[in-house]
């Protein structure tokens, strides 16, 4: 079985930042089996046991990066607190809350717009730098895919701060396009993943809390899963070309009741696998090249302009000339181009 490794970029990253608050590394990587420098890849298992070692020094599990310290155990009662939600969006904003209490800033506010759901983050005072935003992204966003079991596919990041030397790695962490230097920091993803429930219960936390932070490292990674496999394959195709779903099974030389079956312990099916594509297809065409509609209606695969008009309206809560309209002012025509994004996100 391949060894789950972390990015010595990451590594570079933590270590300057126990350098700036005056924290000896080297005691700590020897407790946790690593060398006093790091050249290469690290396994997300040590990585994770640093985590939890620098938590104890500091008393501090996000490094001394917020203006106050998040105590350690902070993590655990985050997972408790939001163990009891409904749906996405109920544990995204009790989480929030919370991490809004332990830390005070940065902060972050869920805004649901235009069929996009953005978790803008707000700093009191100075901006902070790369690796505190991609802390609190790591922590908010790994514990709420394990709590519904399954990757948010990330439709880009922004981050106020300025690139840092590996922020190439950066993009490649999210696997989805990556900015720095913007106006504010902010995730953002499908609005239509915020209606799913959670499917953890407390036998499953205390596995989950035995592992951490290592298995939210890699374990919801943009390139891993078999939803991952079939996006693929439909995204080198021409949506009028897509084929059934007893033909993909052949294809990939899986049984259709096995793939069915492990798709849905992926909370996916081929149906919202497309739907989920086409939707992506449709925003961007409409907010980048300003394309017709009837055209795009073809091109997507839909057998006319209404009914295009009908699942656009669903997907989004508007009509395509009223998202088209809007687009500018969300960001999202900025946000990349289309070849680039299909590529890189795991949608």
């Amino acid at each position: 079985m391949e060894r789950r490794m972390i990015a010595p970029c990451f590594m570079d990253d933590t270590l300057e930042c126990l350098r700036r608050h005056g924290v000896d590394a080297g005691p700590l990587l020897a407790q946790v089996g690593l060398p006093p420098v790091i050249t290469g890849p690290v396994p997300a298992e040590q990585y994770g046991a640093l985590w939890h070692a620098v938590a104890q020094v500091m008393d501090d599990e996000f490094f001394g990066e917020g203006a106050r310290p998040m105590r350690a155990g902070s993590f655990a009662l985050l997972c408790h607190a939001i163990l009891s939600t409904v749906t996405l969006e109920h544990a995204l904003r009790r989480a929030l809350r919370f991490l809004r209490i332990v830390l005070d800033d940065p902060h972050g506010e869920l805004v649901v717009e235009d069929g996009l759901a953005q978790i803008v983050l707000e700093d009191a005072g100075a901006t902070r730098s790369a690796f505190a935003y991609r802390t609190f992204w790591i922590i908010l966003h790994g514990v709420n895919c394990w709590l519904i079991g399954r990757r948010l596919p990330i439709r880009w990041v922004d981050f106020r701060c300025s690139a840092p030397p590996a922020g190439t790695d950066y993009r490649l962490f999210f696997g989805a396009p990556v900015r720095f230097d913007q106006p504010r920091t902010r995730l953002v993803f499908d609005a239509e993943y915020l209606k799913l429930p959670p499917i953890r219960d407390e036998r499953a936390l205390k596995h989950f809390l035995r592992h951490a932070p290592a298995n939210i490292l890699v374990r919801y990674r943009h390139d891993a899963g078999l939803s991952t496999a079939i996006r693929r394959r439909l995204q080198a195709l021409d949506p009028s070309a897509w084929p059934g779903f007893e033909t993909l099974a052949a294809r990939m030389r899986i049984a259709a009741p096995t793939l069915r079956r492990r798709l849905k312990q992926e909370g996916q099916t081929y149906r919202s696998i497309k739907e989920d594509l086409r939707r992506t297809l449709a925003m961007e065409a409409l907010a980048e090249r300003g394309q017709n509609v009837a055209q795009l209606a073809v091109e997507l695969g839909f057998s006319e302009p209404s009914a295009f008009h009908r699942a656009f309206r669903k997907w989004t809560g508007k009509s395509p000339a009223q998202f088209r309209r809007s687009a500018s002012e969300t960001g999202l025509a900025e946000s990349g181009s289309l070849k680039k994004r299909t590529q890189l996100q795991e949608s």
